[in-house]
């Protein structure tokens, strides 16, 4: 098992959003978290990938109790082993793609040949290498879109977390997205938790875990 969450609560205030989750995500597996909005689906999802932290509970990634790292210690590990994508890319508008990309790489003070070669190879896998000199307002969504894909790639996560990656993409780049994901995982048995609203995305991943009032009601597989 690549992540497990165990008994996960988080409150803002008087506001109980997380009230008690276990959560477990196998290595390769694609699982999508859906539910109303104010269910606590990005929460968990910013927990899980260490960008926020619970009140109470554990969570292990890749064997590592994360909750009890330090600062430090959790932004190295971050940047080592976990990967983003965001509904609105979050590129960096004076940096080229390839720039872009890079960056995670350069952070984590790998070497800087490797990490071009890496972000060439991501970039062709993505189908996006034409693109590698131009800034993110000469790329398109979809474009912008699978440029924060490599990204996330670049320092070869152990899994990827993605907040409604398709949320700002028309239909056409929503479904060529959902199809990578699942290339990524044939190609590179990467591991995904994605936040979303989109049906078909959903039953799509290998499970579908349903948020309500900040609880796990529903842990399905989904038929493939």
């Amino acid at each position: 098992m690549i992540l497990a969450g165990k008994q996960l609560f988080k409150s803002y205030g008087d506001l109980k959003v997380l009230k008690g989750i276990d959560i477990g995500i196998e290595k390769g597996e694609i699982v999508s978290i859906v539910g109303a909005s104010g269910a606590g689906k990005s929460t968990l999802l910013h927990i899980l990938g260490t960008l926020d932290n619970s009140d109470n509970g554990e969570l292990y990634i890749k064997g590592e109790h994360v909750t009890k790292l330090n600062g430090n210690q959790l932004a190295r590990f971050r940047n080592s082993n976990i990967g983003f994508v965001f509904q609105f890319h979050n590129l960096l508008p004076e940096f080229s793609a390839m720039e872009n990309i890079c960056i995670p790489g350069y952070i984590g003070k790998r070497n800087s040949s490797e990490v071009e070669k890496k972000a060439v190879r991501l970039m062709d896998l993505l189908g996006i290498l034409d693109r590698k000199d131009h800034k993110p307002s000469e790329l398109s969504g979809g474009e912008q879109q699978r440029t924060s894909v490599a990204r996330a790639l670049i320092n070869d996560p152990g899994i990827v977390f993605a907040d409604e990656p398709s949320g700002n993409l028309d239909s056409k780049n929503a479904n060529e997205l959902h199809e990578l994901f699942f290339q990524l995982r044939k190609e590179l048995n990467q591991t995904f938790v994605i936040v979303t609203h989109n049906e078909h995305l959903a039953q799509m991943a290998d499970r579908t875990l349903e948020i309500e009032d900040g609880l796990i009601v529903n842990q399905d597989s989904n038929p493939n």
